[in-house]
Parts: structure tokens; sequence; C-alpha cells
């Protein structure tokens, strides 16, 4: 009996009453979410890939125990490598994918021709992956997400074949118009060897004669170091540091990263306003990439930088802020809410004041048994106010008590008196539905101002001068 090789045979098989074999299912399943075995996992690899992130360490290590190192060829290498890393950073990346300035020809062509020495795909290959990552950042169509784990997020997506039924889809027209993406695309290969090895390794060798210091140092390892450092935006810059725009999904701000990456590390930033041209919008902050796009716009050859409003950003900033605030708050005991303690009469509350240690502050009952022995103020002053209505005393009259005073005062509310000051108006509101003056957090919490608890009442007296 034939096996059944697609959809609608395994669908025929399970119609006819019988159960398909693991290999039946196996067949179904793309080789991505196949689990390892023995013969599969070469399967399962992108050799392209794979091999080009193997080469270039394996004999760089080699290189560097067997080559001496000229001073010129260490020097060339630092340059080499800053100029191919911000042919990523703001190449690929800042022109490119996200379209956050414009170029002169000659500065794009600049740009492409040392980020294909990064060798890290082609600008319309790079791009798209990346608005992808943008588009469905964190989710299952997300080529390099984080919530994989940290090894995919750096290389392991690159390493290993992806279900492309899980491919997130972009629009990449506008790249299909630029000459310049359409002829390194077309003619990847040949230029990537050139400006990664070809390029570096003349120089070294036509300039001082190190042709194999240039080939190890400035072509092999100088890749490798660009490599792991532009591959951090996708892993690193989503694992460690700071939210201060956004928490809703992974990006974050990090120094650390930010030094790795030449100023990509601002990322919780970039991920909330990706079609500004900077990461870093501090001047203290390291952000390389963007120092190079405003020396190029000083000169002439970029323009049209795109900035978010300042404001809009600003937005942002407190609204985290609030958010992280709100969480803050959470933690907190801030008493029994105001309308959820019982009411009752004057008459009901002194006559529970004749068996319990109660006294009554802006309206509020409140029980300071376990207070009376630590009173700043004595024993003898907390025990001549129980049963008695000691709001202006409170608020002036003998002290005008601290902030942190009514806080803790509300640790010891009991119940309400009805018609007590303010207080008694307020539940009433609430529970026809009227508009007061309430403020809740995002969690739905009442915000309790400093100054604004129910007990702080303004004192029409002044305080008696000290002596």
């Amino acid at each position: 009996m034939s096996m059944p090789t697609s959809a609608s045979a395994a669908a025929s098989t399970f119609a006819a009453g019988s159960s398909p074999s693991d290999d039946h299912i196996m067949l179904e399943l793309n080789i991505a979410n196949q689990p390892f075995t023995l013969t599969n996992w070469y399967k399962k690899m992108n050799w392209i890939s794979t091999i080009a992130l193997i080469f270039p360490p394996v004999f760089g290590i080699y290189g560097f125990f067997t080559t001496p190192i000229d001073s010129r060829t260490f020097l060339w290498s630092v340059i080499w490598y800053f100029c191919t890393g911000l042919g990523i950073t703001a190449g690929y990346h800042r022109l490119w994918a996200h379209r956050s300035y414009s170029a002169s020809w000659p500065l794009r062509l600049a740009l492409m021709l040392c980020g294909t020495g990064a060798v890290e795909g082609s600008i319309r290959w790079w791009s798209a992956g990346h608005r992808s990552h943008h588009r469905w950042t964190d989710t299952e169509k997300d080529p390099y997400s984080i919530r994989k784990g940290f090894f995919h997020s750096h290389i392991g997506w690159m390493m290993f074949k992806s279900d492309p039924k899980k491919k997130g889809r972009t629009n990449i027209s506008d790249l299909n118009q630029d000459p310049i993406v359409v002829f390194q695309h077309k003619h990847y290969l040949p230029l990537m060897i050139f400006m990664s090895v070809v390029f570096p390794t003349l120089v070294s060798g036509l300039g001082w004669g190190d042709y194999r210091g240039g080939y190890f140092y400035a072509g092999l390892l100088r890749l490798v170091f660009v490599h792991h450092a532009t591959f951090c935006v996708n892993s690193l810059a989503h694992w460690i540091g700071d939210q201060p725009f956004d928490d809703r999904h992974s990006p974050r701000d990090h120094v650390l990263t930010a030094f790795i990456t030449m100023g990509e590390g601002y990322h919780n930033f970039h991920h909330e306003f990706p079609a500004d041209y900077r990461n870093a919008i501090k001047w203290y902050q390291y952000d390389p990439t963007k120092w190079l796009i405003r020396v190029c716009h000083f000169v002439g050859l970029a323009f049209g930088l795109k900035q978010f409003p300042e404001n809009e950003i600003q937005k942002g900033v407190v609204q985290q802020k609030q958010k992280m605030l709100d969480r803050c708050r959470a933690r907190i005991d801030w008493g029994i809410p105001l309308d959820q303690l019982p009411v009752m009469e004057f008459d009901d509350f002194n006559e529970m004041a004749e068996q319990q240690n109660l006294i009554l502050i802006g309206g509020v009952i409140h029980d300071v048994t376990n207070f009376i022995g630590v009173h700043p103020g004595g024993k003898a002053l907390m025990k001549s106010g129980i049963g008695k209505d000691m709001t202006a005393a409170f608020n002036g009259g003998v002290y005008d008590h601290s902030n942190a005073a009514h806080n803790l005062l509300s640790q010891m509310r009991v119940g309400v008196v009805r018609g007590g000051m303010e207080v008694e108006i307020w539940k009433r509101a609430q529970r026809e539905d009227k508009n007061v003056d309430l403020v809740r957090d995002t969690n739905g919490v009442p915000i309790i101002r400093a100054n604004a608890h129910a007990t702080k009442i303004p004192s029409p007296g002044t305080l008696a001068p000290a002596s």
C-alpha cells in the first residue's frame, strides 16, 4: 500500500478509520518543525550560512597564532571594522531598511560596498528580514525572535532552516526601484568576496607588504567581530537594559549594547520610533552611526533626516514612567478604600468609642489602639482625643501633621460617619454615579497624592508660634 504524501491523502487515511504512522506525520511536517535525529540533523542545517559563520573564526584563530601583527595592519583592521559595521548600521539598517534619511548616490554606493564587506547578505534580503522583524516583533513570524532563545536570535536563525509558512511578509517594492540595491543583489557573491577579503588584503599588501596579515586580521578576524557586533542588535539588545519608552515588547536600551553595536543599543527607542535616524537622542549617548549621518548631512551627502516629534517622544516617556509607577503603587497597602468602609451615625461612633480607641478625623473613623503607645506626642494626647472629632487638631490646631502621618493614618480606618464632612458627600456621589474628583491609575486604583488625603482638611486657623 502506498504511503499518503499529502494533506488530502492523510485526511483520507483518517476517514478510512486507520491511524497514520509517525512516518506519515513526519512527512507532513516541514523539516524545521521535526525534532533533531541522527538521520535528519543535516537536513535542518542552512549550510551556506553555517559555513559563512564557522569558517572566519576557525581560520582567523589559526592566523592569529601563526601570523605576527603589524601595527599598520592592526590600525587598518580597526578602520575597516568600523567602515563595514557602519555600512550595516548607517546603510543597510537606517538608510535602506527604515528610510530614516535620504542619501546621494556616492554615499549610497560607499555604504553598499562597505556593507557588502560585512557579509550579512544583500541589502534587499537583509532589509526584508529586518522589516519583518519590526512588523512581527516577538511573534512566531519574527525571523530572529528573542522569545526562541538568545542563541536563536543571535545566530541560530541563520544556521537552521525555518518553516516558510511562518515567514512574515513585508513590502520591499521601494528597494526594487533602487539601482544600487538591485545591482548589489544581482552581483552579491563576487562583490562580497572582494569587499570582505580581497580588498582588505590588497590594502595591507600593496600598502606595506603585509598580505598575510591583511588576509587574517583585516579580512577574517575583522569579519568575526563585525558579525557578532551587529548580531547583538538581534540578541543582546532584546535581552538586557531598560525600557524607557515601551515595555510591551522585548527591545531594550543599554549603553553596553550601544558600544558593541555602533550605537544600535538604544533599541527600545528604535523600535518605538523606527523611522528616526537616531538611536541615541541625548548628546552624551554613544551613537557613531548618528554622528556619521549628521556629518554626511553637513557636507551635503545626506538629506531629509527624519526625527520623531520631541513632544510625542516625551509622551511615551511619561506614559512609561506612569506605568512603572502604577506597578509600584499596586504593591503598596493604601488602607481600606473609603467606599468600602461601613457608614454609621455620629451617635454610634460615640457609643463604640466607649469600648474602642476610636477617633474621628475628616469624617473617617480610625482605631488607634496599636498606635497610642508609640505616638510621638505621648499617650495622654492620644487618649484625650478618643471619641472626639480631632480633625482640626490633626490639621494644625495642635500640630500640622506630615504627609507620612496622613499615610499612616489610612492604615487605621474602620468606618465613615454619615455626613462626616467631605467623605460622606464623596461616597454618596459615588453611589449615584455622579462625577467626582477621583483619579485612578491604569490598574483602576485611586491615586492618593501627597496632601490629598481624606484626612487632610485645610484649617482656617494658624499654628501657634514656636516658643
